[in-house]
């Protein structure tokens, strides 16, 4: 089995403990099946430019304007992702500094809103984010969240809900988006929405842009005030944040990001998100991220029929959500259980009742060059940990894994 390794002895000779501990990692990954819908294997080149010279660099501010010294290569690797992606989402503008979602997020609300403002996002029992509201998070403390859901027997979101709770309590914004919602967000209907109650529009759009980079879904640039969204996932450059906005929202945003929310860029992510820009403009990346969705319909469908309850029928996107209740067992019961088997996902808010789900995604998977076929026969892997055949499916799970490693053979 191939498993990516540090890059030379020097880490082994220094510090073998640690050494031990990434090979452990890299081993851990390229032996069982990463599922888990917000994670992905990036590049070579990627994880080059996460370990450049450019980590040794401070650069507060931004491309011309820094508070230190030194910065012009710092200013050339970020101009480069600004333009990178601005045109891979035809964005008027990016901020490319934030380094989580979480941070972009903060960024967005700390342009749009003052504390106390009203703001309509999915309720986190329907799978919205923990910036979408909830009280152990900045969100719930500094603002009013109202939560809109979704229908409980289809599982989507209902508008005409998110409607009437606008017009009732008329938010200074309004956010589009969720970690566990498997169809495409309507962003037009939330458009005409925000519109009519005199709303900012926040697509929170971390897990679906690397899609849309792809082609594979629709863009909520054209309707959104400010997209907030993370550089990894299906995107497969490092984990960090974004944020994308109108022309007019520009200063606001950047003056949110620095000096408000953040200090001194991380200028070796930024250099690694600008190559994953790069990379996700190529046509292969395209082709991939349309694959990444087809396992996903596959996989859901194969898990449909082994007995498991998938939300909202289907997906449109990476991200599947299921309820293993029918099959006489817990969301939490099935994560251990599977894990056991060599199979890493996580657990979802279900939109009914007060029991989790399982939540998975395809995009890891897919890059490793998995297809239909082992979508197939991941899912009666899933049935057989489920029925207690840990050690079986742990073999099997192995065997299916060494045939993908993600780093080549």
């Amino acid at each position: 089995m191939s498993v990516i390794t540090p890059p030379t002895d020097l880490l082994r000779q220094q510090d073998p403990k640690m050494a031990d501990v990434l090979a452990g990692e890299a081993q851990r990954q390229a032996g069982s099946l990463q599922l888990i819908a917000a994670e992905n294997f990036c590049s070579p080149a990627v994880l080059a430019a996460l370990g450049s010279a450019l980590a040794n660099k401070y650069a507060e501010g931004y491309p011309g304007a820094r508070h230190h010294g030194g910065c012009e290569y710092a200013d050339l690797a970020e101009r480069i992702a600004v333009e990178r992606a601005m045109a891979l989402f035809g964005a008027e503008h990016a901020n490319v500094q934030p380094h989580s979602g979480s941070s972009a997020v903060l960024a967005a609300y700390a342009a749009l809103l003052r504390p106390g403002d009203t703001v309509l996002a999915m309720g986190l029992p329907y799978g919205g984010h923990l910036t979408h509201g909830s009280p152990a998070n900045f969100s719930g403390r500094w603002f009013s969240f109202v939560g809109y859901g979704v229908d409980a027997e289809t599982g989507l979101i209902d508008y005409q809900q998110v409607q009437e709770l606008a017009r009732t309590h008329r938010p200074k914004a309004i956010v589009c988006g969720s970690i566990c919602y498997p169809r495409h967000p309507e962003y037009s209907v939330f458009r005409e929405i925000a519109d009519e109650v005199g709303a900012y529009l926040i697509a929170d759009a971390a897990h679906p842009i690397g899609l849309v980079a792809g082609g594979a879904a629709p863009s909520p640039v054209p309707y959104a005030d400010v997209v907030c969204a993370t550089t990894h996932k299906v995107l497969r450059g490092p984990r960090g944040g974004m944020v994308l906005c109108t022309a007019d929202l520009a200063e606001r945003v950047d003056r949110a990001v620095f000096p408000f929310t953040q200090g001194g860029a991380q200028m070796h992510t930024i250099a690694a998100k600008a190559v994953a820009f790069g990379e996700a403009a190529a046509p292969a990346f395209a082709t991939y991220a349309h694959r990444v969705v087809a396992n996903a319909r596959t996989l859901a469908e194969a898990l449909d029929a082994a007995g498991f309850a998938v939300t909202t029928g289907g997906t449109d996107t990476h991200l599947i959500c299921a309820d293993p209740a029918p099959l006489g067992i817990d969301g939490p019961t099935a994560r251990g259980r599977l894990a056991a088997a060599g199979i890493v996902l996580d657990t979802c808010a279900l939109p009914y009742g007060d029991q989790r789900g399982i939540r998975f995604g395809t995009a890891a998977v897919t890059t490793q060059g998995m297809g239909e076929t082992e979508m197939v026969r991941i899912a009666a892997l899933f049935a057989a940990a489920l029925r207690g055949e840990t050690a079986q499916t742990r073999t099997e799970v192995g065997e299916l894994a060494s045939g993908f490693p993600p780093y080549g053979a």
